[in-house]
């Protein structure tokens, strides 16, 4: 099936040789195509190019798609989130107004351990139904490749109940996604750090493998969570079922997760508003992609992370919106791209690569998204009339999105 955007003003986000990331000075070039055509073919991108040069001759179009004068950007990849979840918590929101930490609400039985409560007691049906109007909020807004963890079950069982969701929802929705086993979020109630880690490690993680339901695992590697010895252990039981390592690092302290996820050859470390310059160093020449949650640092009052510093010393970076209950009850990533060049101090053009191409590297998936090259799958959103991509993060409120295309659909 052969499909024609058209009236296209401004074409966005192109490779011409595409790259698995970008990194340092790269991060700035956002190539663009006035007045420009589109041709998508069985689901994937074929051809594009100026109207201006003159669109060769297509024979057998079945649909013309109208862009009626907007951009287009290819879909946002969001790398780090945890939609599937149970109800919510706003009293925590006045309990932070009040003054209370992260790690006050936590030990209070907040937090965490308070979302593991709720989705116990959540039946697996309305837990998918509660998850998937969330994931439609932010395809509309722009997401068609996202990354959604467990974390909220701190148990065999509701681990897996929250996985499986994770997997209904990969056959359900338009969406790519992918998925990330999360046990070691926190330590479930009646355990000892020890006891739960063993229980990680001997009866969650080989369940997780025989059952194929996580392309990734995950470790919250910080102060008052799990050590580096503990991470360490599970990524290394991980391995043994093909988990590669996403990593929670230096959110709340500087905390040794960069040291262990580059040593442990992970895909991402993310967080990092704790992050020293020092660790910037560990980061190089490694295969690891520092991810930043601008949102997290919105909602919390918590420092940013140093995403200026990293580029400048020519890291790679991604952003990624964190959508969770209890952090970040957001998955606007327009809103993270403007926070990202507010509060970060990225140009437009790197904030916008940081939450397409390289988003999609922090989940192994840039081969097929985040960009608009040839023979990647046709992800993208249709913007109203824009002066520019600049626009885009300047107007951090105002919805641009006018259609939404995955896999050459429009939605």
């Amino acid at each position: 099936m052969k499909q024609l955007v058209k009236n296209i003003s401004c074409l966005t986000g192109i490779e011409y040789k595409p790259k698995p990331r970008l990194q340092g000075k790269e991060m700035a070039t956002f190539n663009t195509i006035d007045n420009a055509w589109l041709l998508i073919e069985d689901g994937r991108i074929a051809q594009f190019g100026s109207m201006a040069d003159g669109m060769p001759h297509i024979s057998d179009i079945d649909n013309t798609i109208d862009a009626e004068g907007g951009m287009v950007l290819p879909s946002w990849c969001d790398s780090h989130t945890h939609i599937v979840y149970a109800g919510s918590r706003e009293r925590e929101f006045v309990d932070k107004i009040n003054g209370l930490s992260y790690e006050e609400i936590a030990k209070r039985g907040g937090g965490i351990l308070n979302s593991a409560d709720l989705l116990h007691n959540t039946s697996e049906d309305d837990l998918y139904r509660q998850a998937m109007t969330r994931l439609d909020e932010v395809i509309r807004k722009g997401t068609g490749c996202i990354e959604i963890k467990s974390g909220y079950g701190l148990n065999l069982e509701d681990e897996l109940k929250m996985l499986r969701v994770i997997q209904r929802m990969k056959e359900s929705s338009p969406a790519k996604i992918v998925s990330t086993f999360l046990g070691a979020h926190a330590v479930a109630r009646g355990m000892s750090q020890d006891e739960y880690v063993e229980l990680i490690i001997n009866e969650m993680i080989p369940e997780v493998g025989r059952q194929r339901l996580a392309d990734f695992v995950d470790v919250f590697c910080d102060r008052g969570f799990f050590t580096t010895k503990d991470t360490a252990r599970i990524l290394e039981a991980a391995a043994t079922w093909g988990m590669r390592p996403k990593i929670h690092a230096d959110e709340l302290a500087s905390s040794g997760g960069v040291e262990i996820g580059v040593k442990h050859n992970a895909l991402s470390v993310d967080h990092l508003e704790s992050m020293t310059v020092e660790e910037i160093d560990i980061l190089r020449d490694s295969n690891t992609m520092p991810t930043l949650l601008p949102g997290t640092s919105f909602f919390l009052n918590m420092p940013y992370g140093k995403g200026r510093k990293m580029i400048d010393a020519g890291l790679g970076v991604a952003i990624a919106s964190d959508y969770n209950p209890g952090s970040t009850p957001s998955g606007d990533m327009k809103f993270v791209v403007s926070l990202a060049c507010i509060k970060m101090r990225l140009l437009p053009n790197e904030a916008l690569n940081a939450a397409t191409i390289n988003g999609a590297f922090a989940m192994g998936e840039s081969k097929n998204y985040g960009s608009i090259a040839k023979g990647k799958v046709a992800n993208f959103f249709i913007t109203t009339p824009l002066p520019s991509v600049y626009y885009i993060p300047y107007a951090y409120t105002t919805p641009i999105v006018n259609k939404v295309v995955l896999g050459g659909k429009v939605l």
